[in-house]
């Protein structure tokens, strides 16, 4: 029998009713009534040039061939433009942001380092930092005194001689809280100073209303994390990418795995979506915003009920149940009873799971109507007497 690794992921507990995890995922992929609220996936893109230009590349049948190993250059060019990293700064097209983490993360940390993340966050990032260093510090950052948010400050009280990357998701996932251009500085400051490095996640930065890039501040010490599955609306497609500098990335090239290239029809639709953003992004924001005052209003008739923070810099939102005494886990099994899919705390926060429920809201309006409607019956409902 091979034994587990020591860094294994603890085995997701299935909802009642389900004999795994991959059962449930299954069942709410397959049901085409389920409104689709709990991975911060968009669904509001309409019939555009993104679909065309897969539909093309399936029927012309050029999947058959390999692609370039490291990107198609119109695709790369498209991602730094976007981003304004032209100059100085290279791309590496990957299958999906969550392998851009695992490279870099592998790339950058050894026994003797430890690495700053925050919680609530994206958890797969700690787990992919217990793989390599010696310690993973998740810093709690659940609290008003410090925004929900990991601050400059916080890093600085809690790192040490052996740290040597921070983790920076932004806007965060769950909360969806931001930086600011001085926050920003900041970090870039301490990197510098430090001489360690920056992991800036910007899957949810098309949602911001405003956002600034690490690497325009210390492009030696941040590796940039893009991603197409959110403001792109192509998360089963799986394709992101590292943007780094030329001497960063030539180090991850050394433990590449997928040197085949990267999903052909992905990339197709990858360089149609860029091409096109002006023409549908400020439609999608402006519905996402007006979604998210639905639930805010929503929210704001139940007692106890409140938003950490609002309005939200992503597509997605925490509401906290924590003072009515409804477990999140049981809210969760409730709406997607009533066909609507969210996450419990648990699934982003070690320390605060039992406070908060995440959902998205890049879903058409109806459905966020509906949603809100039932959130309310839940809580009257779930409340314990």
């Amino acid at each position: 029998m091979i034994s587990p690794k020591k860094y294994a992921k603890a085995a997701k507990i299935p909802p009642k009713g389900f004999k795994t995890s991959n059962d449930f995922f299954n069942y709410v992929f397959k049901d085409k009534e389920m409104i689709w609220m709990g991975q911060n996936t968009n669904h509001l893109h309409q019939d555009n040039k993104i679909n065309d230009a897969m539909i093309d590349c399936v029927e012309s049948r050029e999947y058959c061939k390999y692609p370039p190993p490291e990107g198609f250059p119109e695709l790369k060019d498209l991602v730094l433009n976007d981003l304004g990293l032209q100059d100085d700064f290279e791309i590496l097209i990957t299958a999906g942001g969550t392998e851009s983490l695992y490279l870099c993360i592998n790339n950058i940390l050894e026994p003797e380092n430890n690495m700053i993340t925050c919680d609530p966050g994206y958890l797969i990032i700690d787990n992919f930092a217990s793989r390599f260093a010696g310690k993973v510090i998740s810093v709690p950052i659940y609290n008003k005194e410090c925004n929900y948010k990991l601050t400059p400050e916080l890093v600085r009280e809690n790192m040490d001689e052996n740290t040597k990357l921070i983790s920076l998701i932004d806007p965060l996932n769950p909360l969806g809280s931001s930086y600011t251009k001085h926050e920003i500085q900041e970090f870039a400051k301490i990197a510098q100073e430090k001489d360690i490095y920056l992991l800036h996640d910007i899957t949810y930065r098309d949602f911001s209303r405003e956002h600034y890039l690490v690497a325009k501040y210390a492009p030696e010490h941040t590796i940039t994390i893009y991603s197409f599955s959110k403001i792109f609306g192509m998360a089963g497609l799986r394709i992101g990418g590292i943007i780094a500098t030329p001497d960063m990335l030539n180090s991850v090239r050394s433990i590449l795995i997928n040197d085949l290239g990267t999903n052909v029809i992905s990339q197709v639709g990858a360089i149609a979506a860029l091409k096109s953003k002006h023409q549908w992004i400020n439609d999608i924001k402006k519905q996402t915003r007006k979604n998210q005052d639905i639930i805010k209003k929503a929210v704001d008739q139940i007692e106890g009920v409140f938003l950490p923070v609002y309005p939200s810099d992503g597509n997605m939102i925490a509401i906290d149940l924590k003072e009515t005494g409804i477990d999140p886990q049981v809210m969760a099994n409730y709406l997607c009873d009533k066909k609507i899919f969210i996450r419990q705390g648990s699934y982003t926060s070690k320390l605060f799971g039992d406070r908060y429920i995440r959902i998205s809201f890049s879903v058409p309006e109806y459905q966020v109507k509906i949603f809100a409607e039932k959130f309310v019956e839940a809580c009257d409902s779930l409340r314990p007497l």
